[in-house]
């Protein structure tokens, strides 16, 4: 477990995280997530923390609304989303922790197991 820092492209919205990369990602197969091609390190809650931008993220929700998509509204990156627990999109990690997730072979979570059935 190793503390990682994120961010949008701009900057305007960081975050820091426990991750244990050793976990592995996921790539969710939802609509939203493939048209995003969302790769992400699964977190729980309590292991995320925003340290800047809460003004400049805007959220999305859509089909049962349980879990928010959130981006900047400054630079239009998406850098995590919340539900069950916190998803941080890949791309939003430093490049070191990206070689190291890549090195993990991804879960892709069913409809099922997302509560979308």
């Amino acid at each position: 477990m190793k503390t990682y820092h994120g961010s949008c492209h701009c900057g305007s919205v960081r975050f820091e995280a426990d991750i244990d990369l050793d976990a592995g990602t996921i790539k969710c197969n939802c609509t939203i997530c493939s048209k995003m091609r969302f790769w992400a390190a699964q977190v729980p809650s309590s292991a995320f923390r925003l340290l800047a931008g809460s003004d400049s993220l805007r959220e999305y929700r859509y089909h049962t609304r349980q879990d928010a998509h959130y981006f900047c509204g400054d630079c239009g990156i998406n850098t995590f989303s919340t539900g069950t627990s916190a998803a941080l999109r890949a791309g939003a990690l430093p490049r070191r922790a990206q070689r190291q997730l890549g090195d993990a072979a991804p879960r892709n979570p069913s409809p099922l197991e997302k509560g979308r059935a």
